[in-house]
């Protein structure tokens, strides 16, 4: 059930508590920092909670005005939650703390790696060079489909298929980690882990401007 408990403190951390400090909560507002996604699509990517969880912290965090459900436009017609200005606000907290958790020892046992985790590592790492040609790329992430953008040094995210874009790369959440690691493994790939279809090139100098930026860190 959503709860309603409150530090009853002043100060602001506390009060930012109240409204975020809930279990999962800022694990969906990482979700949404791309863009819209249906219930099931968070309820994928958060693989540890139950459906009637991320159902209340949805329901605490729209009442708390961090986000808002709404329904797209035709064709698509789908019923998405999204931050709102306030939930946005949220994301140099989220890079913060995922550098901060970087330096600590992953949790025991097997765990997950969601599409959003490493599109935070990605944006936050990539230092294009400025003279790079730009390129419009497809990601599929496990079905999901994202759009990066490289131009003029800077690198853009968005979630959906803009257009048919120069390269597309399928692939899982983990090995697209491990090749943003390791770029010199996209064109040995032999498993069908990751398939790139159209301008490799283009994918490699990706990867490559996350293998040699500085400082190095995972968010999320």
């Amino acid at each position: 059930m959503p709860t309603s408990r409150s530090y009853h403190d002043a100060c602001p951390i506390a009060r930012a508590l109240d409204v975020i400090g809930e279990r999962w909560a800022l694990l969906v507002v990482r979700e949404l920092l791309f863009g819209p996604q249906r219930f099931s699509d968070l309820r994928r990517a958060l693989a540890g909670a139950s459906s009637n969880l991320v159902a209340d912290r949805l329901r605490e965090l729209q009442e708390r005005g961090v986000v808002e459900r709404r329904q797209l436009p035709p064709p698509a017609g789908a019923w998405v939650y999204t931050l709102t200005d306030a939930g946005r606000r949220l994301e140099p907290v989220l890079l913060a703390m995922g550098t901060w958790g970087a330096h600590l020892p992953p949790p025991p046992g097997p765990t997950t790696l969601s599409a959003a985790s490493v599109l935070l590592y990605l944006r936050t790492t990539a230092r294009p060079a400025a003279d790079a040609p730009p390129a419009s790329l497809r990601l599929d992430l496990d079905g999901a489909v994202w759009t990066v953008d490289v131009a003029d040094g800077q690198i853009h995210i968005q979630s959906g298929a803009t257009g048919p874009g120069d390269a597309q790369l399928t692939t899982t959440p983990t090995t697209f980690l491990t090749l943003l690691e390791h770029p010199e493994r996209l064109e040995t790939v032999t498993d069908g882990s990751a398939v790139v279809r159209g301008d490799v090139q283009a994918w490699r100098r990706v990867l490559e401007s996350v293998a040699g930026g500085q400082p190095r860190r995972r968010s999320g």
